[in-house]
Formats: C-alpha cells, structure tokens, sequence
C-alpha cells in the first residue's frame, strides 16, 4: 500500500477536484512543487508541517513556527514518521528545499 499524502490520510477534500475546493480553495500543500518526493509524498503531501498556509483543523494555518505544536501532536505527522523512520527528512532539511525558490510556502508562481 502506498503511503498517503496528507489530503488522502486527512480526507480535507482541498486537493485538485476535491469536494472542499470550491469553498476553501486548494491547499498549498498540494502545489508546493519543490517538496515532490519528500518523505515520498507527491509535491508537499508529506511535508505539510514545514510548508506554510495549510489548512488544518478547520483554520489556515502560519509559519513553521505558528503551527508546530499542532503538527507535532498530528497524527498524519506521527504516520509519516513511522513509515519514514530514520529516512525522515527533517525540518530543517525540508525548510532548506522550500526556500530555495524564495518562497516559505514553496509554491511555484
């Protein structure tokens, strides 16, 4: 079984077509291009926690350092690192990519 990108595991419904778009918009997630195969997730799937702007529990959220305390006690965040285990990229690996482009959301414009 692959593993599931946060949309999928979530089921938010804000990936291309899903059920949330219309009202909230796509996730960021979703479009951070340069996060594509981080900790195996198509663009930020499985990044979610250091990329900024994504909607969880039922809010947008800010920066890395905004939201951490929520990502930390994620249950998507803790299956990704049980099946990433010592290949989990770290934060600051993570944050290194996003930033290449300019960009803390690592969204191409």
């Amino acid at each position: 079984m692959p593993n599931k990108n946060c949309w999928e595991f979530k089921n938010c419904g804000r990936q291309p077509g899903g059920h949330n778009v219309a009202e909230l918009g796509e996730c960021v997630a979703v479009s951070c291009f340069n996060a594509h195969g981080i900790n195996h997730g198509v663009n930020g799937g499985r990044a979610c926690w250091a990329i900024s702007g994504t909607f969880c529990r039922g809010k947008v959220q800010g920066s890395f350092v905004d939201k951490h305390k929520g990502c930390a006690a994620c249950d998507f965040f803790h299956a990704v690192m049980s099946e990433e285990g010592p290949g989990l990229r770290t934060v600051q690996e993570i944050l290194a990519v996003l930033s290449q482009d300019g960009h803390s959301s690592g969204k191409k414009e």
